[in-house]
């Protein structure tokens, strides 16, 4: 904190201090508007693709979609979640009956540990009520940051940015948002995301990343943001 000539205190905006110091993105912010301008063009209201039925169902979803795919996680709980959609039912079932219907999944026997702890802790600590905000979230076992943010965006309607491996690539690929971990990218995006995007672009950026910003080989010959986006050299055409 710096001192006025007046000898008053001089307080930096919580946001300001978190940002000050953050990569500078490669593109302008109206290159970023028109990024997002594109993908909301293409989905106008994207939703996460992993299958739930209540707050509950997506904390427990999320948790279980970590190293694993929405798809093989939506295999996974069909059956667990018709028998279980409370922490109560799912704490009843007992941690055997829910590894065996989570055992398609990578890490099943650890996050069947888990997903009872959380269920167990809910009942116990939140009266059986999802809370809504990151510091409670992220103390249910097999929680952390960005399953919190998931849960936060999804179910509350709050404008978070989860960080996974395809929003990571797409910000730095793009040069909307870069860095060097998941936390400092999602400074970066919250930053420079416009506030009448804010609640979508975490799910627009992931489902980019997913199906035509892949990992090896992006499909930059059928890409919305091609013109915009700073990639170079462009993937052309098989």
């Amino acid at each position: 904190m710096a001192e006025s000539s007046k000898g008053s205190v001089k307080h930096t905006p919580p946001k300001e201090r978190l940002y000050k110091n953050l990569p500078r993105p490669k593109l302008n912010r109206h290159q970023i508007g028109q990024i997002y301008a594109h993908l909301k063009t293409l989905n106008p209201d994207p939703k996460t693709e992993l299958n739930y039925s209540n707050p509950y169902t997506l904390v427990v979803a999320v948790a279980l979609s970590a190293q694993s795919t929405d798809v093989g996680v939506n295999k996974a709980t069909k059956d667990l979640f018709a028998k279980a959609d409370t922490p109560e039912k799912m704490v009843a079932l007992g941690e055997d009956v829910v590894r065996n219907h989570i055992n398609t999944i990578g890490l099943y026997r650890n996050k069947a540990k888990n997903v009872i702890k959380l269920s167990q802790m809910l009942i116990d600590d939140f009266n059986s009520v999802v809370p809504q905000d990151r510091d409670a979230l992220v103390k249910l076992p097999g929680v952390g940051r960005k399953t919190a943010n998931v849960v936060m965006n999804e179910a509350f309607g709050q404008p978070t940015m989860a960080v996974d491996t395809h929003i990571f690539r797409v910000a730095n690929r793009t040069g909307m948002a870069p860095g060097k971990d998941p936390y400092i990218v999602e400074l970066n995006l919250l930053r420079v995301t416009p506030d009448e995007y804010a609640l979508g672009a975490h799910h627009w950026l992931i489902l980019h990343g997913r199906y035509t910003c892949v990992a090896r080989k992006p499909k930059c010959y059928n890409c919305a943001i091609a013109q915009i986006c700073a990639y170079r050299p462009k993937t052309e055409a098989p």
